[in-house]
Parts: C-alpha cells; sequence; structure tokens
C-alpha cells in the first residue's frame, strides 16, 4: 500500500468568482497543504450565473475554449468556494475522470455530494460522512505567520501606547444595518474605551462601511493618534492582529472573528442591527470558551488558545486524498 509521502499532492487549484472572503478562505487552506498552486477565477455570464450552483456552467468558460478557468492538465486538488464556482467544481471533477480531489469550503447549498470534502463552520446545519465541521472559518493567518509579523518592526505600530486594540469594522450586509444609532454607539464605544484604557486603536473599514462610519472613524483616529487604514496597500490587517492586545470586531462578519480568534487574544464584538441565528450560533460557541465579549463593554486580557481551523481543514485534505490515491493504487 502506497505511504502517505507517495501520495502527497503537488498540484492545487483554488476556484472562486473572486470574491474576497472566498478567496482568503480558499488560499488559506492552499497554503496550508504545503503544494503549490494556482487561482483561477469563473465568470459565468447571465442567465448561467442565476443557474448556479444547480444548473450548468457558462459554456464559454468550457475547458476547449481559449482562457477557460477550467482548462487541463488538472490539479490534483481542487479548492473552491462560492455558489458559482460549485458547478465549475463538479466539472472538474467529471472531466479529470475522477482523479482531482475535490473540495469545497461552506455549504454548496446542492448536498454533501457536491465534493469530495466539504467544509462548514459549526453554525451551519449541512452534516455528512464527508463534511468537516469546526467552530471558525479558515483563514491566512497562520500561527507561524502571526509570530513572523508580531516580531516584524513596524514603526508606526510598535510606537502605540498600550494597550494595542485592533478595530476591525465591517458595515451593512445582507443580515445587518449600521444604522446611525448602531454608529454612533460604536463611535462612543471607542471614545470611551480609549478614555478609560489609555488605549491604542489599530482600526480598519471595508468597502461595506458606511460612509458616515467610515468618516466617524477617520476623524477618531487623526485626532486621538490613533491608526486608520484607508484601503492602500500593502494590508496592515495582518501586522494589526499580530500585534493586538485585545480586538474588536463586528458581527455582521463571521470571517473577521475567525481571523481574530486566532491569535488568542479576546475578542470584542459590536452588534449592529439586524442579526441571523447561524451568526448567534457562531457567537455562542466562542462565547461558551471565552474568546469573546461583548463591545461596549469593559476591555478584557485574558487569553486563551489561539482557534484555527486552517490546518484542520488541510489536515483532512492531506487525509482523504492520500486515502483516494491508496484505493486508486488497489485497483486492478
Amino acid at each position: 500500500m502506497p505511504k502517505l509521502r507517495e501520495t502527497a499532492p503537488s498540484s492545487a487549484w483554488v476556484l472562486t468568482d473572486g470574491k474576497a472572503g472566498d478567496l482568503a478562505q480558499c488560499v488559506g487552506v492552499a497554503e496550508a497543504l504545503g503544494c503549490p498552486f494556482e487561482t483561477r477565477q469563473v465568470a459565468p455570464r447571465a442567465p448561467f450565473s442565476w443557474w448556479l450552483p444547480f444548473g450548468p456552467t457558462d459554456p464559454r468558460e468550457w475547458e476547449t475554449r481559449p482562457g477557460s478557468p477550467i482548462a487541463p492538465p488538472y490539479p490534483d486538488i481542487a479548492i473552491a468556494s462560492g455558489r458559482r464556482a460549485a458547478g465549475y467544481l463538479r466539472r472538474i471533477k467529471r472531466l479529470s475522470r475522477g482523479r482531482t480531489f475535490t473540495v469545497f469550503l461552506k455549504d454548496p447549498r446542492t448536498g454533501p455530494d457536491a465534493a469530495d470534502l466539504i467544509w462548514v463552520p459549526e453554525h451551519d446545519r449541512l452534516r455528512g460522512r464527508n463534511v468537516l465541521v469546526t467552530p471558525t472559518s479558515p483563514h491566512r493567518f497562520s500561527a507561524a505567520k502571526l509570530g513572523r509579523l508580531r516580531a516584524e518592526k513596524v514603526p508606526e505600530i510598535d510606537r502605540l501606547k498600550g494597550p494595542r486594540v485592533a478595530v476591525l469594522v465591517g458595515g451593512d450586509s445582507r443580515h445587518h444595518d449600521f444604522t446611525e444609532d448602531d454608529q454612533n454607539r460604536f463611535l462612543t464605544g471607542l471614545r470611551q474605551l480609549v478614555l478609560e484604557n489609555n488605549a491604542s486603536l489599530m482600526i480598519t473599514a471595508s468597502r461595506r462601511t458606511p460612509p458616515a462610519l467610515a468618516y466617524g472613524l477617520s476623524s477618531l483616529a487623526k485626532s486621538g493618534g490613533h491608526l486608520y487604514w484607508t484601503g492602500k496597500e500593502p494590508n496592515p490587517l495582518g501586522h494589526y492582529l499580530a500585534k493586538a492586545d485585545a480586538i474588536i470586531a463586528t458581527a455582521d462578519s463571521t470571517n473577521m472573528i475567525g481571523e481574530a480568534t486566532a491569535t488568542g487574544k479576546p475578542v470584542h464584538v459590536f452588534h449592529p442591527s439586524g442579526g441571523h441565528d447561524k451568526i448567534t450560533r457562531f457567537l455562542g460557541s466562542l462565547e461558551r470558551i471565552g474568546a469573546v465579549h461583548p463591545f461596549p463593554g469593559p476591555l478584557k486580557t485574558t487569553t486563551y488558545e489561539p482557534i484555527d481551523a486552517t490546518p484542520v481543514i488541510a489536515e483532512r485534505i492531506l487525509s482523504d486524498y492520500a486515502a483516494l490515491r491508496q484505493r486508486d493504487a488497489l485497483e486492478p
């Protein structure tokens, strides 16, 4: 029977429609596999984009067309996320004659047969023999990477007086709405936290952040000697997470909160208007282990064992891929 080292993958694809959150999760897992990988982006036209993940892929992007994102040779492992990529992943499985081991991150909406291995966060309902469940989402901030970033000298961060607090701000979404009252409550909470703890803030906003809130955050940073990322590269998020003593994150993004819990630092969660049962379950599981706390509220300094789903997912992929190759080797 082949040994694991003889069945290690030598190539991988990351397949998404380019959405930043999906891409970051897939790339984080691909990096953890330890083999070369490349990113492929699908862009199905209407009406094909409407029908996915259930319907056919766009013929313009079939494997024989120039510039196709799924042109052979096919990789040992393909990792996909996002409903538009789900149909393409099925096509890769068929075209590779089953040789490509397929992985889908998050619920594909078409059941557990959508890929060889499916990962979902604990707050999703999908379960099955090939479904891996973890409390938080995968990301690109491994323990080793955070350690390197923590050790790097970044003068504008290192000069900040402590405690240093990373502030990760999302914005309006399908389930959340940052009302004017929410924005005022958030900004007031930040000012109070600075006043009571002599803290320094390292703030990042997103494209979804309401303009008025972004302006308020920028003004707060400028007037108090804090840091505010304007969106210009390079993105300082990794350094903010690595060098923070505590983290504040808004509840509209489970991805941001998952990245924050990889640090082992206390995460303070702000709830804008709205919500969803899945997010409530997600935060409830983290509250029970003492990883997250309410914001506004007292600044916590207690740490916990970092929560990182990425290596868990990568290990399962490698194990299942090796088992598949071993089965192939035994077939006549």
